[in-house]
């Protein structure tokens, strides 16, 4: 593939390219490092670079609630592993926090190219050589290899850790309890029942639920009752 030559774009519901790298947690095959759990798999344009920053040490402080969901982090940065360690010390004096999770080393980008990261849209943000750095992408990743979500960011903006924890309970609280979740739920909320169960098995699986409209069904659904509940 060449450097410039762009594969096919990934989708909710493709399977998570694979890719063997070196991390600053040493090299990792990333199929075996999913395992059977999630992965949230996020990347940065450059290292020492400010909003990046921002957003490890952000992902650091909240990594024990994707733990708690049996979600793994790895980040991303277009740089040498070498240079993602000393990178670490600084992100740690500014937040605060303790950053655990792996960095993956892309420096010739081709992880970032393979799953689309690179920014064709701002002609500003480019290397020294005219090579486009990597966006603010996030994919959040099932046990089975399955894309399951996919943010872009421009390189200007921070993201939210905070949805994307929120995403992550969402995914995984439907997926248990066959429901989805309206606009700006959060855990405790009340949820939709899934379209796909007729309305004699919903009235079984949720005997509180309360129908607005044939197609609009929602139910109570707890805080404990959700992946939230750890």
């Amino acid at each position: 593939m060449g450097s410039t030559e762009r594969p096919a774009p990934l989708r909710l519901g493709s399977v998570a390219p694979n890719f063997t790298a070196d991390t600053t947690a040493g090299r990792i095959d990333f199929h075996e490092f999913i395992g059977d759990g999630w992965v949230v798999l996020f990347s940065h344009p450059e290292d020492y670079t400010p909003v990046c920053t921002t957003e490890l040490g952000a992902f650091a402080k909240l990594e024990p609630e994707f733990t708690k969901r049996g979600v793994k982090l790895i980040g991303l940065s277009a740089n040498t592993v070498e240079s993602h360690g000393g990178w670490i010390k600084d992100i740690n004096e500014i937040s605060g926090s303790q950053l655990r999770f792996p960095i993956i080393g892309d420096k010739d980008r081709q992880i970032a190219l393979s799953y689309d990261m690179l920014d064709h849209q701002d002609a500003t943000n480019v290397d020294s050589k005219g090579i486009a750095f990597t966006i603010r992408s996030v994919f959040i990743i099932d046990p089975k290899k399955t894309i399951r979500t996919i943010l872009s960011y421009p390189a200007s903006t921070g993201r939210n850790t905070a949805e994307v924890l929120r995403i992550v309970d969402s995914l995984q609280t439907g997926d248990k309890h066959r429901i989805t979740t309206p606009i700006n739920w959060i855990p405790g909320d009340d949820v939709i029942v899934h379209p796909s169960i007729k309305n004699a098995e919903a009235e079984k699986l949720f005997p509180k639920m309360q129908i607005v409209k044939p197609y609009l069904r929602f139910t109570p659904l707890p805080k404990d009752e959700t992946s939230a509940a750890v």
